[in-house]
């Protein structure tokens, strides 16, 4: 019997700032890479709660989702292990918080940047995916949806009847 697909389900962080854009840089297997602030959709959060959870976690920024701007879906090869891995990707626009500044960084992410849209379509042979130059090609192109697009049932957080989770 076939092993059945899984998508791997992330969120990612469109973060834009006096016409400059946040990226993170990374170590990944194929060395330091540059990324959104992203990350996989855990257990009991929905994708909103998601990506607010990774943006902190990688920029030590507060982030409060405001928008859809896309959903994604990409495939990389993964040459270790000779298995593709597919992505299913929720990319956000928000408000960003202040920078707390006592709080570590992810494990793997270096820093953040502020870069122009130029300089990271001139980057895009260090991105972690081709899908770190859409979001933001998406984002400045002003494609928004609302949040209200993505519906989370009740039992996602395990949530009780008659309260609904991001």
């Amino acid at each position: 019997m076939k092993p059945r697909w899984k998508p791997n389900v992330t969120v990612a962080a469109i973060i834009e700032r006096d016409g400059r854009f946040m990226l993170v840089e990374e170590h990944t297997a194929d060395g330091l890479r540059l990324n959104n602030p992203a990350g996989h959709l855990d257990a009991g959060e929905t994708p909103v709660q998601a990506c607010a959870r990774e943006a902190l976690e990688e920029t030590a920024h507060a982030f409060r989702p405001t928008a859809l701007i896309g959903v994604y879906l990409a495939r990389a090869p993964q040459s270790a292990a000779g298995d593709d891995i597919t992505y299913l990707r929720f990319a956000f626009a928000g408000e960003l918080g202040p920078l707390d500044a006592g709080r570590p960084l992810d494990e793997g992410i270096v820093r953040t940047l502020w870069m122009t849209p130029d300089e990271v379509r001139a980057s895009a042979p260090r991105h972690r995916s081709p899908l770190v130059l859409r979001c933001i090609e998406d984002h400045l192109a002003g494609q928004r949806f609302p949040l209200s697009l993505i519906h989370a049932d009740p039992g996602v957080a395990g949530a009780l009847p008659g309260t609904a989770p991001d």
